[in-house]
């Protein structure tokens, strides 16, 4: 709960201070349609005691992951996160630590984000990173900006197979800078044509790997065709546990590598909090958005660090500065660094390949069941099935029956018909043998 200290006089002295009547007055540029049309349904006033019960009520009708066997992923997933994580990040050097406006007095924090960035780089196979973004969609969003100033073009190519938030966030972003985004339309049943599409006026392609529907790909034979003709190579990874096990994009050719850390610094909390990876090549960090860290020696040759190729004053140039995100994600990119630095190299490899193994057992049952078909034939921990009746419903008769049985693809895209029987199924290390016997026997119930 949120107290509220402003009182009438307060408001009243507010209104006055910027030239409003009354809170009615303050509101009047928005359609007045709109206005009306917020009915909410709500009580004039009620106690704090009766506002407190009543959201504890509303809240407890959530069918959570504690609670049930879960499948969702769709870019925000369920691993393990261990007890010591929380433990390291509620020190008091870090839960109150803020973004340093002097960042240099803080040395740990500095040093924490510079082994944040050293990780990033190292499973992205790129050069180097930066201190973090706000999420995987708006680091996708930047990295299109930061390929148009790099080569001087206003157009960038979407594949049909990048999450969808992220192509709504990058478009709506880009409209704003007077770039154009070619998105491509949805197509799990098939292989895209990328290489074909390509041509010299475009700034940049971006693809995904795992994509948007699970599929696995190697995009070597696509960079060296955008290279070719100028193109930056911009390559999402829905969920980084998967660099355990697959070839990082630094390695097929990407020129710009973001993805979503939340899987690895935190629970899934109902949609976020995130932190936005970003990871590109040396010759292109002048033009990186975000703060970095680098690594340096007092006058007296002691080991510090501080904030590097980044001027205070670039934040307030608008349109000229590398980026209006002049922030990171602090305390969960912290999570981020503690939770890979718990697992080290050999625990973050063994950890993807759980998650690859109880996707492929999970796989293998749902394909048994009559009427279903896996549409992915390679993926890491996430695939898509197409199911005989609309996915919608069945989700919601899975729910009833106790279990969180993926996401329906229609929920993303509630334009294409025909997707509706298709559904989205995400397993994790945390999901057990029990978890996979109940949520088949469940869709066979639902689907019987």
């Amino acid at each position: 709960m949120r107290y509220l200290p402003l009182t009438d006089a307060n408001r009243t002295e507010m209104l006055a201070a910027i030239g409003a009547k009354s809170v009615d007055d303050l509101f009047r540029d928005l359609p007045k349609d709109a206005l009306a049309s917020a009915n909410f349904d709500l009580p004039n006033t009620q106690s704090e005691m009766e506002v407190e019960r009543a959201l504890g009520a509303m809240a407890a009708k959530n069918l959570n992951c504690g609670q049930a066997p879960s499948f969702l992923g769709a870019g925000n997933y369920r691993h393990h996160t261990p007890a010591s994580l929380d433990y390291i990040i509620q020190r008091g050097e870090f839960l109150t630590a803020y973004t340093p406006y002097q960042p240099e007095i803080s040395q740990g924090t500095l040093q924490a984000i510079y082994e944040f960035q050293t990780q990033v780089a190292l499973i992205t196979g790129m050069e180097v990173a930066n201190a973090s973004m706000y999420d995987g969609a708006t680091a996708c969003a930047e990295a299109v900006a930061m390929a148009c100033r790099v080569t001087k073009r206003n157009k960038a190519m979407m594949s049909g197979k990048v999450h969808p938030h992220y192509a709504d966030v990058t478009a709506t972003s880009m409209k704003f800078l007077n770039i154009e985004v070619d998105r491509l339309a949805p197509d799990p049943f098939n292989v895209e044509d990328l290489i074909g599409r390509v041509g010299p006026e475009l700034a940049c392609v971006v693809v995904q790997t795992p994509s948007f529907f699970g599929h696995l790909a190697n995009f070597t034979a696509l960079a060296d065709a955008c290279h070719a003709e100028g193109v930056l190579l911009v390559v999402c990874v829905t969920d980084p546990v998967s660099l355990g096990a697959l070839m990082p994009p630094g390695r097929m050719g990407a020129d710009i590598v973001v993805a979503e850390g939340q899987s690895l610094a935190g629970p899934m909390n109902f949609g976020g909090p995130g932190v936005g990876l970003f990871a590109t090549r040396e010759k292109f960090i002048r033009q990186m958005p975000g703060r970095l860290a680098g690594e340096t020696t007092d006058e007296d040759g002691r080991r510090g660090w501080v904030l590097t190729l980044s001027t205070r004053e670039q934040h307030i140039r608008r349109e000229k500065a590398t980026s209006n995100i002049c922030t990171n994600s602090g305390l969960i990119a912290l999570a981020f660094s503690v939770h890979m630095t718990l697992l080290g190299e050999a625990g973050f490899k063994r950890l993807a390949k759980l998650n690859h193994a109880m996707a492929t057992i999970l796989s293998r049952k749902l394909e048994a069941i009559p009427g279903v078909r896996v549409l992915s034939n390679s993926f890491f921990n996430e695939f898509t099935v197409e199911l005989p009746k609309p996915a919608g419903d069945v989700v919601e008769q899975l729910a009833k029956r106790g279990v969180l049985g993926g996401i329906p693809v229609s929920r993303f895209y509630p334009t294409y018909p025909e997707l509706q029987d298709l559904l989205l199924v995400a397993a994790t290390e945390t999901n057990t043998a029990e978890d996979i016997a109940a949520f088949v026997a469940a869709l066979k119930e639902v689907l019987s």
